[in-house]
């Protein structure tokens, strides 16, 4: 049985004139890392917050384990985790009361499920004492954590935990949720940061309320249809301009300091676009053929499923 269920969830809002999650289908298995991947506004917290019980869909089905969201919603909440993208903690209580807190709430104590939390709880013990609202992002992060586990929860909701941290505490943090698998819990993180996607088991791609593809990273890149090249030249913008206007261009997109581009006939090689580069007269020109990445994957996605127009500020690393 699945961790996770979702069969055909919508959720308008504005009385229907916005739809942030339309007709989501996915599910997460028992002991899965599963990342719920796309940029803001994307419908990823619309998601979390229906199947932690704390929104309602217009529409569908959602089980966490055997349990409806909306019939078993009591019994749900002491099954769960749930850790939302902002810091929702007392920010005027101190780590320990903060820690103390939501242990009773939870009827258990700190001491009960300390094996769970103690790897991230010796990080911000020497701060016991210091109100939650004075630490720092990663350790804002890290107390969040330990007060959603700390009732061990079965499965674990994390909303965009990364978003706003260090690149160092993105990476500790990813450390620990791969302890926290190996301890048998289910986790269910959202992100729009695209490399962390390797990071997980399994992944959901979603933009505007549609999920555009969920299988392993690595299985999503392999699925890519066309050779990919990235392109650079002196003037990359007006380059940028040429090719999205050559016809024997498929795609064309900025990505950092090159050009990421496919070609409509396949059989064509970086001979043939460094052709087209010298009939714009592109100084230093500069072109090889790469790897996909998951943003190329998403952005070829959205292309294909008509979902949205081509995000070319989609957040890389």
């Amino acid at each position: 049985m699945p961790a996770v269920l979702l069969k055909n969830i919508s959720k308008t809002y504005d009385k229907g004139q916005v739809k942030a999650v339309n007709n989501v289908s996915f599910d997460v298995e028992q002991g899965e890392l599963f990342g719920l991947i796309g940029p803001d506004g994307a419908g990823k917290t619309s998601i979390f917050r229906i199947l932690t019980t704390v929104l309602l869909a217009d529409s569908g089905e959602a089980k966490v384990g055997e349990l409806d969201v909306v019939k078993d919603y009591r019994a749900i909440r002491n099954k769960v985790g749930y850790m939302p993208g902002r810091f929702s903690l007392y920010q005027d209580l101190t780590v320990a009361e903060n820690l103390q807190f939501f242990a009773t709430i939870f009827k258990t104590s700190i001491e009960a499920n300390y094996a769970l939390i103690k790897d991230i709880y010796e990080q911000i013990k020497p701060f016991n004492n210091r109100p939650a609202g004075k630490l720092s992002g990663g350790m804002k992060q890290k107390l969040a954590l330990c007060c959603a586990l700390i009732h061990k929860p079965e499965v674990l909701f994390l909303d965009e935990p990364t978003t706003g941290v260090d690149a160092v505490s993105r990476k500790e943090f990813w450390e620990m949720l791969r302890r926290l698998k190996q301890q048998g819990i289910t986790i269910m993180v959202s992100t729009p940061y695209m490399d962390e996607a390797s990071l997980c088991d399994r992944i959901a791609l979603i933009q505007s309320g549609h999920i555009m593809s969920v299988d392993r990273p690595q299985t999503i890149i392999d699925r890519f249809p066309a050779p990919l090249y990235a392109a650079k030249s002196k003037d990359i913008y007006r380059l940028l301009k040429n090719f999205r206007s050559d016809t024997a261009v498929d795609s064309c997109y900025a990505f950092g300091e090159y050009l990421h581009m496919t070609l409509k006939d396949a059989h064509h090689t970086e001979a043939f676009i460094i052709e087209r580069a010298a009939q714009y007269n592109a100084e230093d020109f500069e072109v090889k053929r790469i790897t996909p990445a998951i943003e190329d994957c998403f952005i070829y996605l959205m292309r294909e499923t008509d979902v949205a127009k081509p995000n070319l500020n989609v957040q890389a690393p």
